[in-house]
C-alpha cells in the first residue's frame, strides 16, 4: 500500500521538510506503534521539483506552477519501457505520474501544526497549484525538468538566482553522512544542466536557465537523479535524519547508515 497521502504520514526530503519526520509520534498514537514508524519517499518527479521550489517559496511564495517533465527510461523500474517503444521516441504518457506530480508538492512544502484533538502535529498543505505534463525520453539516468513560476511577490532575475545558489537547508546542521555538500547547483550556461554532465552527486539538484517567462514570473530548468535522490538515495538520507532525530530504536544503533 502508497501511504504517502496518509494524513499522518510525512512525504519526507531532508532537504525540503526535515521537520515533517516530527509527525512521528502523532502517528505512532493514532496507530497504536510502540515501535517503528512509516515515511515515504516523493515520487522521483516529485523530489527533483520541490527541492528547487522550496527556497523559492521561502523567500517569494508561490501561486502558481507549471512543469514538463523529460523522464528517464531507469524510472519505469526493471525491466522497464520496451527497447522498441522508447528507441529514437518520446512518449506523452506515464501512467498514473501527473497526479503524483501535482498532489505532492503542496503536502511536502506545507506547514506541521498541533491538531484539534491533541494527538500531535498534523500537515497543512502548501498553498498554490501544480500543472504537469510528463514525458518518457531515452535517456538512462536523470529527470530533466522545465519550470514556470508564478510568485505570490515580484522577484528579479537575480534575486532568485541568489535566492537559488545560496540556499543551506536546515538538516545540513546535522552533517548526515550521505548529505551533498549543497542541494543545489545553479548553472549560469545557457546549455545545462545535462543528464550526461550533471550527475556526479545523486543528492544534488541542478537548476540552469533561469530566466523571465511571458507567462508566469521565472522560468529554469531542472535536472535530479531518479535513481538516487529520487528513490534510494533519498531512502538513506531519511534513515540517517530518522535515526539523529531519534526515531530508530536502539536494534539500529549497531550499524553504520
Amino acid at each position: 500500500r502508497n501511504h504517502r497521502y496518509d494524513n499522518d504520514v510525512p512525504i519526507l526530503i531532508p532537504s525540503v521538510n526535515e521537520d515533517h519526520i516530527d509527525v512521528i509520534p502523532r502517528q505512532r498514537k493514532l496507530r497504536g506503534y510502540t515501535k517503528g514508524f512509516i515515511v515515504t519517499n516523493a515520487n522521483c518527479s516529485s523530489t527533483g521539483l520541490v527541492v528547487a521550489l522550496k527556497p523559492l517559496l521561502d523567500s517569494f511564495g508561490l501561486k502558481k506552477v507549471f512543469v514538463v517533465t523529460l523522464q528517464a527510461i531507469s524510472g519505469a523500474g526493471y525491466p522497464g519501457v520496451s527497447a522498441y517503444d522508447i528507441y529514437g521516441n518520446v512518449i506523452p504518457y506515464i501512467s498514473g505520474e501527473e497526479p503524483k506530480l501535482q498532489m505532492e508538492p503542496q503536502k511536502i512544502m506545507g506547514k506541521l501544526r498541533s491538531d484539534s484533538n491533541n494527538t500531535g502535529s498534523e500537515f497543512i498543505p502548501a498553498d498554490f497549484v501544480v500543472s504537469a505534463q510528463c514525458n518518457r525520453v531515452p535517456v538512462i539516468d536523470g529527470h530533466t525538468e522545465c519550470v514556470s513560476v508564478e510568485f505570490q511577490k515580484q522577484a528579479t532575475l537575480d534575486e532568485v538566482k541568489k535566492v537559488l545558489s545560496s540556499y543551506v537547508a536546515p538538516y545540513q546542521k546535522y552533517k548526515l553522512p550521505s548529505a551533498p555538500p549543497k542541494d543545489i547547483q545553479l548553472f549560469e550556461v545557457d546549455d545545462r544542466p545535462q543528464p550526461r554532465l550533471d550527475m556526479s552527486n545523486g543528492n544534488i539538484v541542478s537548476v540552469g536557465r533561469v530566466r523571465e517567462c511571458p507567462l508566469f514570473h521565472t522560468k529554469f530548468v531542472l535536472l535530479s537523479h531518479n535513481t538516487v535522490i529520487g528513490a534510494a538515495g533519498g531512502s538513506i538520507l531519511n534513515a540517517e535524519l530518522a535515526k539523529v532525530k531519534g526515531y530508530l530504536d536502539n536494534t539500529c544503533t549497531n550499524h553504520k547508515l
